[in-house]
């Protein structure tokens, strides 16, 4: 993708109005301009491109309703001409500006050539540009790892991801490969992703002070679903590239936190495995003894995500952080219940939970919060181990996979339970069709509020 905000006190002019404004602005304007505006019918909405009397374009105009709608000018990148267009608009609305700008520029190119050009966004004010490069660079990672076609975006490639975000901020990374999770005790990650010719693996991440308090992010990492020996229909198969959504989730916001310099200490765990078919997949009525010592009976070889972040999260309760946070597109429960395009959260801790939706509100990053309805861990039961990893019920799955969950967590650590699509199925201002990073402005500013 081009680099579209620059650092620029030159170019096309783009003033951002609200009605108001514009009916200030109007008046200050000679006959041509006024002139031009009433014979091109222009309606005190949206964009209008109004050229010199030599009919060069000389001055872009965008008037909205709201103007504090995070998302309210987005689709400028999508219909402004090929050329730098200098933003006039007030103090407070261009840091979102310039970030919805550049997350609308987005284009996945990797496997197809686009020589279109896009229109740039150019900044007087240094400081708004590195702020905005950095949520923009944060997003465009979590979509381009979703947007990648599972053949590139295996354990080995996400290995390879996570290892150069780590190095770029100078952070630890180590993994355990293959038959060495046994021997290093993360049987059900092995369990999930062993039936691939592609190695199962955790990815460990580690920066920051030590001195400083711990966060621990968690990310599932199913490269691709297939669903196991419970195999998926096909429509239900075909983009289950974004499985690994969660762990591109969490390395977005490791980007987020790391580019910030927040003062945490922070751990990114990410089980990475394919759920393939083979003769040693994991079967239906398979008894799995977990990291954490529970015994789990498979009802559904498709519930692998909840299999693979138990161990993870298991491990997780070992630096006793301060706060765990784990992403995943869990279930299509969560669908039901919010739609696509908003991703419902779990959490065992009513502060954090708070501070959570108050950030999402502030941020303009929707999510809500669902409960963990203690009563529905009945239907976990197993009648031959501690639990089963799917409930046969088609009734409050969600809520299930995140009590199947909770009982890998310590009782007294905060924890977030993350159900996301990851996915646009519509094409939005800002948001176009394909991988979405979705909630982590919410968790980041409210990582902010609370440790800087």
């Amino acid at each position: 993708m081009q680099n579209v905000i620059i650092h620029d006190s030159t170019g096309i002019p783009l003033h951002l109005f609200d009605k108001s404004q514009y009916s200030q602005w109007l008046e200050q304007q000679n006959a041509f301009v006024k002139n031009w505006l009433e014979q091109s019918q222009y309606k005190e909405q949206g964009l209008a491109l109004i050229p010199a009397t030599d009919g060069h374009l000389e001055t872009a105009i965008f008037v909205s309703d709201n103007l504090s709608d995070f998302f309210a000018s987005a689709d400028l990148a999508k219909v402004l001409p090929a050329k730098t267009f200098l933003l006039k608009a007030d103090a407070e609305y261009q840091l979102n500006t310039a970030i919805a700008f550049g997350l609308a520029s987005y284009r996945f190119e990797k496997y197809k050539a686009v020589t279109q050009g896009q229109a740039k966004l150019a900044i007087a004010d240094k400081n708004i540009i590195e702020q905005a490069e950095k949520f923009i660079a944060a997003a465009t990672l979590v979509r381009d790892m979703i947007n990648t076609p599972a053949s590139d975006m295996m354990p080995q490639h996400m290995s390879a991801t996570m290892a150069a975000l780590a190095n770029e901020f100078g952070a630890q990374f180590c993994e355990i490969v293959g038959d060495d999770l046994l021997t290093q005790n993360y049987p059900t990650i092995h369990a999930v992703g062993r039936a691939s010719c592609h190695a199962p693996r955790l990815l460990d991440m580690q920066w920051g002070n030590t001195e400083h308090p711990k966060v621990t992010l968690v990310g599932k990492g199913v490269c691709f679903d297939s669903g196991g020996l419970d195999l998926k229909p096909g429509a239900a198969m075909r983009n289950m590239k974004k499985d690994m959504g969660g762990a591109a989730h969490v390395l977005g916001l490791a980007r987020l936190i790391m580019s910030h310099q927040l003062p945490i200490n922070l751990r990114v765990l990410v089980p990475s495995v394919e759920n393939a078919v083979s003769d040693n997949a994991f079967r239906p009525g398979d008894v799995l003894t977990t990291r954490h010592g529970l015994t789990v009976e498979i009802d559904n070889t498709d519930a692998e995500g909840r299999l693979v972040l138990c161990d993870a999260l298991s491990e997780a309760n070992n630096d006793e952080p301060e706060l765990i946070i784990d992403f995943a597109t869990l279930t299509g429960a969560c669908r039901v219940a919010l739609g696509t395009e908003l991703p419902g959260f779990f959490c065992n801790d009513q502060t954090t939970a708070n501070a959570l939706m108050m950030a999402s509100e502030q941020s303009q990053d929707p999510v809500w919060q669902l409960p963990l309805h203690q009563a529905y861990k009945d239907m976990l039961k197993s009648d031959i181990a501690d639990m089963v990893n799917s409930v046969p019920s088609p009734f409050g799955g969600a809520i299930t996979a995140a009590l199947y969950l909770e009982a890998f967590v310590k009782k007294d650590t905060p924890w977030v339970h993350f159900d996301v699509m990851a996915w646009n199925n519509r094409a939005l201002p800002g948001r176009p069709v394909g991988g979405e990073a979705m909630g982590i402005r919410a968790v980041f500013n409210m990582l902010s509020a609370k440790y800087q």
